[in-house]
């Protein structure tokens, strides 16, 4: 299965039952979420993040970020903890070859200046790339002056850098310098469209792709969407934790918030379709006493 999910795959939040993605208000397009099955994990084959990281020759960061691109799976949890099938550690092993491959796939580089190092530009030149969506930021930061400051993931950088040799040194095209002259910063929304869609590709579980959708809605977009609270407590209950890096001290993490809620009319209606078309696949899911509704 492929590790990072495209970004047009990402922009398109809508989401049925049957775990397709679709743009809103185009119900005959869609895109196909690849789910991976389930890894089986039991006492005695399975171990916890930390092991699994060392067993692979990653960091415990590195590790997280193989976790998030789809790249290692995770099994059943135990405790709240989640569990790594020995299995599944030889079949990564088997697929990404030795350890240094593998973390040339995971591996990030924070800020403007380490980025435009990797493609060979200046800092504002890159902060151009990035701030106009040519750049799509893995994770994010709170430095200590309660900046944001965005990963990405350097092999996809290099890519960038060889896909498009002009965009490393022509003049910006029109489209840029609009967007520039506006202020426009698309980092956070191109984020959110990656960080959505590599948990949707996490589950097939309606209520969980429903409680995704919800989770990068303002509050009161939800409470319209899902009048009932017995719902809105199910969704919040199967909500997605923050994501690995977010920060844990108050200040920095009211700056990191706002990266994970949608703003923009446009974005906010995308994510409240998909929401729209998630609730109906869940609420026609069975439970086992036969009716319908939350599980």
């Amino acid at each position: 299965m492929g590790t990072v999910l495209r970004s047009d795959v990402a922009e398109r939040p809508g989401v049925d039952a049957a775990g397709t993605v679709a743009k809103a208000g185009t119900a005959a397009k869609t895109v196909a979420v690849a789910v991976d099955p389930p890894v089986d994990g039991c006492a005695g084959t399975s171990v916890g993040g930390v092991q699994a990281a060392g067993e692979l020759g990653l960091s415990r960061s590195e590790f997280a970020r193989a976790v998030q691109l789809g790249i290692v799976r995770a099994g059943p949890a135990a405790g709240g903890a989640a569990r790594y099938a020995r299995t599944e550690l030889d079949r990564v092993r088997a697929a990404e070859g030795p350890p240094a491959a593998l973390r040339g796939r995971v591996e990030a580089v924070a800020g403007a200046e380490a980025a435009a190092a990797v493609l060979g530009v200046g800092p504002s030149r890159f902060t151009r790339l990035a701030r106009c969506g040519h750049l799509i930021p893995v994770g994010y930061r709170i430095n200590r002056y309660r900046a944001v400051v965005w990963l990405y993931l350097a092999g996809e950088l290099r890519e960038f850098a060889a896909r498009e040799p002009g965009a490393l040194c022509t003049a910006a095209p029109p489209a840029d310098r609009e967007l520039m002259a506006a202020k426009a910063d698309l980092r956070p929304r191109k984020w959110r469209g990656r960080h959505v869609g590599l948990l949707l590709r996490g589950t097939a579980d309606p209520w969980e792709q429903a409680a995704v959708l919800a989770s990068v809605l303002p509050e009161d977009v939800v409470r319209d969407a899902v009048p009932d609270p017995a719902e809105r407590i199910v969704l919040a209950a199967l909500g997605p934790p923050p994501p690995y890096g977010h920060p844990r001290t108050p200040v920095a993490a009211a700056v990191a918030e706002r990266l994970l809620r949608a703003d923009a009319p446009e974005e906010v209606h995308w994510y409240r379709t998909g929401l729209d078309s998630a609730l109906a696949g869940a609420r026609g899911q069975s439970k086992p006493t036969g009716e319908s509704g939350p599980t």
